[in-house]
């Protein structure tokens, strides 16, 4: 398929979805009926019964319009698809159930493929390297898929074979993206929300070299060298190159079949609550994390004659760091939560970088606090607490009680930062992810541990005594 072909097929497939969804809304338009709501003494629009059940339709089939879509051009829309299925919580349900066979069910390239991107690399056919390799991948992904081998002295290995022609796909891929991020505009005026289009070139500009997924796969097993109950495969430098990455063969139980590994004596909520504390080292202690944490890329390894568990993570090519700036506005939001300070919550927001010059600050400090108290009244913050929740309950978290007609108003006064999109996305999926093992496993509480010494630091550094070179501002002014 030509790059011309691609794009155009890519825009079909979004045009139809946007073009039908437009039709919807005109008809919203022209059918709703408004009542006044006597609680909140607002008006509220009425649908008539076969409009809200036309929409039903609608997302149903363009849900699988997607997905085949999707499954057509491959790529960088995989990828897309994979994170849309665990962080789509904005779109209607009929799409995240459509999109979740993406994360297993990602079609092969044929061996063929494979063997001459090794040989365009390498230089030699893959017999020149290993005594053997299967044909037949034992994981196939948006960009690459694995195959395994074994090494003239026996040892088995995992070799990861970028897909042909892939770069140039995902830059016809990218515009499109763009193209798609400038019409959400014209409904959701966010400013700066281009960051997002430009962190995922910068994420797949990353995930597209093998060379620096090896040295990000090193960093991090240095970052956990002192636990053993975190592992990470180990580079074979030989065959590795920017297209190719071969690594020791990692054996374990996919992370999410949880009766399996229930089976073998592993108590759940210890395994939930280690995934769940390497995530707050990486983010709060290392400022090094995994920004792809979803369920192909973890492995369990049972302890055998005890209930632990060893993790083993896999996919570096996601890595990512967290600004100082960004770590900061976090802890101060969570002083603000602790201490039920509506303020430091808004300090922290601000630090972060999502406050929009020119725009509303009023109407957003308003927002923020009213949410904030929302928040305060949760008496339970874990998956299954969420999961339970009526749909009452979760339109009413979800509601900041912002007049329609000041939504975009609002929407103007929040800028995207730089950084944040990587963390957003890393934190929605853990988040569920380890949902899935132990829904009732409190996650901020567990990782609490991480946060307490910035907590503390920054109490430190916000006293007006304290001389501005003092140990406690050092150890949160560090790398």
């Amino acid at each position: 398929m030509s790059l011309f072909v691609r794009l155009i097929r890519a825009a079909s497939t979004f045009g139809v979805i946007f073009a039908s969804y437009m039709v919807q809304l005109g008809l919203v338009k022209v059918f709703r009926r408004w009542r006044n709501d006597p609680e909140t003494n607002r008006e509220e629009p009425v649908m008539p019964g076969w409009l809200v059940l036309r929409q039903e339709r609608l997302d149903q089939k363009n849900a699988k319009r997607l997905l085949a879509g999707m499954l057509k051009l491959r790529g960088v829309y995989i990828k897309l698809g994979q994170v849309l299925s665990i962080m789509g919580g904005f779109l209607p349900a009929a799409y995240t159930k459509e999109l979740e066979s993406l994360q297993d069910a990602v079609p092969p390239h044929p061996f063929d493929d494979i063997e001459r991107v090794f040989v365009e690399s390498l230089e030699a056919r893959p017999e020149a390297f290993f005594e053997s390799i299967d044909r037949e991948p034992v994981a196939a992904a948006s960009l690459g898929q694995v195959h395994v081998a074994y090494m003239p002295d026996g040892r088995k290995v995992a070799v990861k074979v970028l897909y042909p022609g892939v770069r140039g796909i995902v830059r016809t891929d990218l515009r499109v993206v763009k193209l798609m991020i400038h019409v959400y505009k014209w409904f959701f005026p966010v400013q700066n929300i281009e960051v997002v289009h430009d962190s995922l070139v910068d994420l797949l500009r990353r995930e597209t070299d093998y060379i620096h997924e090896a040295e990000c796969m090193r960093r991090m097993a240095a970052n956990f060298a002192d636990d053993d109950h975190m592992l990470f495969p180990q580079v074979i430098d030989e065959v590795t190159t920017r297209d190719v990455l071969t690594m020791t063969f990692m054996e374990g139980i996919k992370i999410t079949r949880t009766d399996d590994i229930k089976a073998e004596g592993v108590d759940l909520r210890k395994l939930a609550e280690r995934l769940v504390k390497s995530f707050y080292k990486q983010v709060f202690v290392d400022r090094f994390f995994h920004a792809d944490p979803h369920p192909g890329n973890f492995l369990v390894q049972p302890v055998e004659g005890s209930d632990e568990a060893k993790i083993v993570v896999l996919d570096f090519g996601a890595i990512s760091e967290v600004p100082k700036t960004t770590v900061f506005g976090m802890v101060d939001v969570l002083r603000g939560f602790f201490e039920q300070n509506d303020q430091l919550v808004i300090d922290g927001i601000e630090a972060m970088g999502f406050v929009a010059d020119g725009g509303d600050r009023e109407l957003l400090d308003q927002t923020v606090k009213t949410y904030f108290w929302k928040l305060l009244k949760l008496e339970a913050r874990t998956p299954a607490a969420l999961m339970s929740a009526n749909s009452k309950e979760l339109e009413a978290l979800a509601d900041p009680e912002v007049e329609r007609r000041e939504l975009r108003t609002l929407m103007r006064s929040v800028h995207y930062p730089e950084g944040w999109f990587y963390i957003e996305r890393a934190s929605v999926m853990m988040f569920w992810l380890a949902g899935q093992i132990a829904p009732d496993l409190d996650q901020v509480q567990v990782g609490f541990p991480y946060v307490l010494p910035l907590l503390s630091a920054r109490l430190q550094s916000t006293q007006p005594s304290r001389p501005p070179d003092t140990p406690a501002q050092s150890a949160i002014g560090g790398g």
